[in-house]
């Protein structure tokens, strides 16, 4: 299991570690859905090709490696494709902040807040996906929990 841990109280930055190893760090964009993961040492762009829609894009410096778009403005899903496969990445309910991975309609991971009043956040993922593609669905969800929280605040 990994955990995703934000790097300061107030910050949306994160690390993702597996017991006490930090295997990647998730830098998020302060003004819009972007930001940089540095997975085992190799940094990757995560981006949102438009303004306000569009795939979001996981890029290494050589390809694409992932895509995900949401299916409808209104829903709390992406569809992720990375290497010729597809996965559903959907908010198990409309108001909380936990996500199942679906391949099919099988759950084969989730990410889960770690409680009510944290950031912290659970992380199970199949071992055959990259860790690459796993800490990319743990960057959508982020940039999900980031908008609910600006607009609570608003």
């Amino acid at each position: 299991m990994l955990q995703a841990v934000p790097t300061h109280w107030f910050s949306w930055d994160f690390i993702v570690t597996q017991g006490s190893e930090v295997l990647a760090n998730i830098d998020i964009s302060w003004w819009r859905e972007k930001g940089v993961l540095t997975i085992e040492g190799k940094r990757y762009r995560v981006y949102r090709e438009g303004f306000a829609s569009g795939d979001f894009v996981l890029e290494s410096p050589d390809m694409i490696v992932a895509r995900a778009r949401k299916p409808s403005a209104f829903r709390r899903a992406f569809i992720i494709e990375h290497g010729g496969r597809q996965y559903t990445l959907r908010a198990n309910w409309p108001f909380r902040g936990a996500f199942q991975l679906l391949d099919g309609e099988t759950e084969i991971g989730s990410i889960s807040p770690e409680g009510f009043w944290t950031r912290r956040a659970a992380v199970v993922m199949p071992q055959d996906m990259p860790l690459s593609v796993q800490v990319f669905a743990v960057w959508l969800v982020l940039i999900l929990w980031k908008r609910d929280a600006h607009a609570a605040a608003s």
